[in-house]
């Protein structure tokens, strides 16, 4: 076939020719029509890479893996779109994760909400406020925001640690045939356990992981969305990982 025939070809088609005919001109035709789930990806969570690496750096290492995705891509599982967004997004994360960059005052004050929020839970059987938590750091109300603003990409890499092995929300492969049995148990338990625990949390956190996870949004588009400021679209997003944290700790 000619460059021409592909542009003709949905996606699905191409990996269907991909399939019957690989080559590696069919594989970066599919490739280079994703390249804008890349940039919107890196856009979104630009935050996370902007103290170490550009935007087009990002793009590269994303080329990379969309290489890779095409080869170990599934139609079975589900979209080849969100497929890549999970493996894009765990990438990033992976390089944030690497370079440990999350200076070290935010990342300390981050891991002390984080303690209180479970200790409190413990203690008193339910999420504690915002104002518990800040109370019992001793810090005013608007410091303890300030604080879960400046904690929201490191939540979000904490959470990612927590969560190694799960693909809802990191860049790892859905169990492959090679995997044993008890593998296999032990994913979908883990999977269940996460749905559960994003059910118990409140409406605005549930919309902000949604929006956030499954529709690629930018935090400022949530927060318009939400009705809210973008800093306050952030501390939903911060809290809701924290809480998931929590939940899942004693599942993994």
């Amino acid at each position: 076939m000619k460059h021409d025939d592909y542009e003709k070809m949905t996606t699905e088609e191409l990996f269907q020719e991909y399939r019957r005919n690989p080559s590696e001109e069919l594989k970066w035709e599919i490739v280079m029509r994703h390249t804008g789930t890349i940039r919107n990806i890196a856009l979104q969570i630009q935050g996370v890479y902007s103290s170490f690496a550009q935007l087009d750096d990002i793009i590269n290492e994303g080329l990379i893996v969309l290489s890779r995705a095409v080869d170990k891509y599934d139609p079975s599982i589900g979209k080849f779109e969100t497929y890549v967004a999970k493996r894009i997004r765990g990438m990033i994360i992976d390089l944030a994760r690497q370079q440990d960059w999350v200076p070290r005052p935010i990342r300390r004050r981050a891991r002390e909400i984080e303690q209180v929020n479970a200790e409190l839970y413990s203690k008193l059987g339910r999420f504690p406020t915002e104002h518990e938590i800040a109370e019992h750091l001793h810090i005013s109300d608007e410091e303890y925001q300030e604080s879960m603003v400046n904690a929201s990409v490191y939540s979000v890499v904490s959470l990612e640690e927590t969560l190694e092995g799960c693909d809802q929300l990191s860049n790892h492969d859905r169990a492959s045939p090679e995997s044993s049995p008890d593998e296999v148990v032990e994913r979908q338990e883990l999977l269940e356990t996460l749905s559960k625990a994003i059910s118990t949390l409140r409406e605005n956190e549930q919309i902000v992981l949604s929006l956030y996870y499954q529709k690629n949004m930018k935090m400022k588009d949530i927060a318009a969305v939400l009705g809210v400021s973008h800093a306050r679209a952030s501390q939903i997003h911060t809290r809701a990982l924290q809480k998931l944290k929590v939940l899942l700790s004693d599942s993994i």
